[in-house]
Order: structure tokens, then sequence, then C-alpha cells
């Protein structure tokens, strides 16, 4: 899972060992989250992992970047109906308690359509599709309302499903995928792990007809993760805003944080191996992740409200990750309404893309394609 903010909230506290079989271990998928830490002794603001901060780095009031901003920079959709329709899963970690009513105050400070059970919007379900919802956990819940909230705030018409899995084992996750694929048309995930050897049998999990599935690629730069590395999955990256004094754009970089690098384990989709500058990053017919990307720098984050406490803390929160710009990629294709898919954004039109050329994870910026922002951030509807 990927978590929010300026902060990287990296959940390794949340580690475990999996084992898929007597002789193959991965680590259990951890969510990708920063926010934003302020000192108001000071007003100034530190990136630091998020379970290891003592201080404060809440607000009563939002600090991080609005809907309006990130769709103007991005030139998304306005309209309030936009991904009306259509369905967007997100498949989290443990329970949320305050995930709908946390929503439902982010909707009103941004102005945003009402999302609830009651007006048909909202639905939460477990990893089985019931109600026997799994055990709180602060952390994932915060990763949680990044994710049901951003996904509002781009495709405001789309209806919600979230899927709370029982734990973070890959096991758990991959049930919750396996309900959430055949309940929606796109899926939204913000969680990760290394790679690990049979990886690609699970790849199965990440495949259904018309659904479109978005992973975050990482937050620790290369190399490259799971299921993130899934030729199955739009693999999404992340990138830096920046914006003048006066709070204008100015320009997009690529985060140093963003997860990318060539899998392993996995081999390219001919969609991939064929893009004219896929040869450029040396991956020599692997996959390479990330495909695409958006805002992840918890220095440029969105804003989030969680009302469940972490470790005593609650309200606004400013957050980055690439738990910010998978979401944002799920919603904004469920405004275009069709499958987004590695054919889709390989065979895409350059102008559908701000190409990133400056910026690097461990790897390079490049023109056209690369490990840090892939074929760069959206610009409109892919």
């Amino acid at each position: 899972m990927h978590l929010p903010g300026l902060i990287r909230l990296v959940l390794s506290a949340l580690l475990v060992l999996v084992f898929f079989t007597p002789t193959s271990a991965a680590t259990s998928p951890k969510a990708h989250e920063y926010v934003m830490v302020v000192d108001h002794s000071n007003g100034k603001a530190y990136k630091v992992a998020f379970n290891k901060h003592k201080g404060r780095y809440r607000s009563s009031q939002p600090t991080g970047l609005s809907p309006s901003t990130i769709k103007s920079v991005y030139n998304f959709p306005t309209s309030a109906t936009a991904g009306s329709g259509t369905t967007i899963a997100v498949v989290d970690a443990y329970d949320d308690p305050t995930a709908e009513k946390d929503l439902n105050v982010f909707s009103r400070e941004y102005g945003l359509p009402s999302c609830t059970t009651a007006n048909g919007c909202f639905t939460k379900v477990d990893q089985n599709g019931g109600t026997n919802y799994p055990r709180k956990d602060s952390g994932w819940a915060l990763e949680i309302s990044l994710d049901i909230q951003w996904v509002h705030a781009i495709a405001p018409g789309a209806k919600i499903l979230l899927v709370e899995a029982r734990s973070n084992s890959f096991s758990n996750l991959l049930s919750a995928e396996d309900y959430a694929k055949t309940h929606a048309q796109y899926v939204s995930n913000s969680w990760g792990g290394s790679e690990f050897s049979g990886e690609s049998s699970y790849d199965k999990h990440f495949s259904q007809p018309g659904v479109s599935f978005f992973v975050s690629s990482g937050d620790s730069g290369a190399p490259a993760e799971y299921p993130s590395a899934s030729p199955n999955v739009i693999s999404v990256g992340g990138t830096t805003l920046h914006f003048s004094s006066s709070g204008a754009f100015q320009s997009e970089t690529g985060w140093s944080g963003s997860g990318g690098g060539c899998s392993s384990y996995e081999r390219a989709t001919a969609a991939q191996s064929s893009f004219s500058q896929y040869a450029q990053v040396g991956c020599s017919g692997m996959r390479a992740t990330p495909d695409v990307s958006l805002d992840a720098d918890p220095s440029s984050g969105v804003s989030v409200y969680d009302s469940t406490s972490y470790q005593g803390q609650t309200g606004w929160f400013q957050v980055g990750g690439t738990s910010a710009s998978a979401p944002m990629w799920a919603a904004v294709s469920a405004d275009s309404g069709g499958v987004v898919n590695a054919s889709r954004i390989y065979g895409d039109s350059s102008s559908h893309f701000r190409d990133i050329t400056q910026g690097n994870n461990g790897e390079p910026c490049l023109v056209g394609y690369d490990l840090v922002t892939g074929r760069g951030s959206a610009l409109g509807t892919p």
C-alpha cells in the first residue's frame, strides 16, 4: 500500500514474511505514503518516515494541494459528473472505520458531490464482499482516506468500492483484488513489495476483461516492485510539481522517490517492448516500470482528511507518495470511460502526456520514456 503525504509514510511496521511456497518467500506489501511534517515552533516542514515521526504533522485546515489545483495542472475534467457510469475499486489492507465520514468532510471542503452509502456512491466491503471488516489500522486508514478522497476528487461522478483485505499479506490483498475486479471497471492499488521468484504466477489476479488495473510503483526509487512489475497493470510513478511564490504552476520534474526499474522476473508486453523509446532504458525485453506518473512528492503533496487517530493526530494531512498518483490515474481513466492498458498507454498520442525530462530516482529522466516517470504525467484523459 502506498500512503499519502509530504512526508514519506512507509509502513515498515507492517512488514512480515509471507510464504508462497516452501522455497519462496517475499516481504508483505506495504503502503507507500508520505506526509508533510510541520514543526509549528519554527514553521519549517520536514520529510520523514511517517511511522517514525513523533511531532506534529497535521493541521485544522487543508495545507496540501486542492483538487482544483491538480485539475488545473493536468487539464483534468472539472465537471461534477466526470466518471459517471463507472465504478472505481480501491484495494487496501485493514479497516478504516471513518472512511465514509472523512470522505464527506473532504467533499464538503472542496465542493464535491456527496458520496455516501445512502446515495449509492460509496460501498465498503471486506475481501469477500461482506461486512466482516478487518481490524482497524491507523496507518492504513490514512492510506484509505488518501485513496478514496482523491479518486472522488478526480472522478466525482464515479461510484467508489472500497475493498478491505484482512491483512497486508499478499494472499489477503489478492483475495480483495479478485473481488474488486469483478465489481468495478477500474481498480486502484496503493501497495507493493519487493519482487520475488515466481511472482508471475500471481499476475492472473490482475486480469479481467474490460477492467483496468493501476498500481503505485513505490517510493524508494529503483529497483522495480511487485505488483507494479506485473505486465497486466499500469504502473504509476511519481513527480514533483513546482510553483512560483504566488502559487502559479511552473514545471514538473521526476520525483527522487518514484519507484521504477527493469523487472527481474517479468517480460515486457509487446506494446511496451515495441515502443520507440523502450530500448533506451536497457531492460532488454524485461518489464520496465513505471508506465506513467503524476504528482507524488510530499513537498507538493495533496490534502487528505483523516479522523482516525494516528499517534494522537487527526485532521488535515499533506500527503504524497505514489499512493497519491495511482488512485488519481485510476480516476482520470474512469473519466475517459475506456479500458486503459499497455496497448492504450504505449499506442496513445504523445499529446496526452507531459514528457518529464528532468530529475532522477537513481535512474535518469529521459526524452520519451524513462524508469522514473514512464511516458510522463497525464494531460487530460488518456
